[in-house]
């Protein structure tokens, strides 16, 4: 009976050493990792500060405004609950869109880099 050695982690047969801390540094002072980053800021901030806006929204209007909230729009069914419903859908609408976002624009340059680290280029 013999007995094989377990493959290096990082995938069957490769020996590449990890990437120092220096090529860490290096990689983050690159302009594709800048972009990466711009790539990243530029979608995901505007849509937490109208996400964060949008919920303030709707807190002080529950607090503030309740004749307003109260209002009924058809049956039991009022402002606030259509508002706080619209919560939770605009919290799918985002996470939907960042998955677009992230497959299209984001994985394929962090891919790049990370295969750039990989193979010590």
């Amino acid at each position: 009976m013999t007995t094989e050695a377990a493959p290096p982690p990082g995938g069957a047969g490769t020996s590449a050493a990890s990437p120092t801390a220096e090529e860490f540094e290096a990689v983050q002072r690159s302009p594709e990792f800048a972009a990466l980053r711009s790539s990243h800021r530029s979608f995901a901030f505007p849509l937490t500060v109208a996400f964060v806006a949008w919920y303030l929204l709707y807190v002080l209007l529950s607090n503030y405004a309740g004749g307003f909230m109260g209002t009924r729009l058809f049956g039991n069914v009022n402002v606030a609950l259509v508002l706080g419903l619209g919560q939770f859908a605009t919290t799918f609408l985002i996470a939907w869109l960042y998955a677009r976002h992230a497959a299209a624009k984001l994985d394929p340059k962090a891919d790049a880099i990370k295969a750039r680290m990989e193979n010590g280029r």
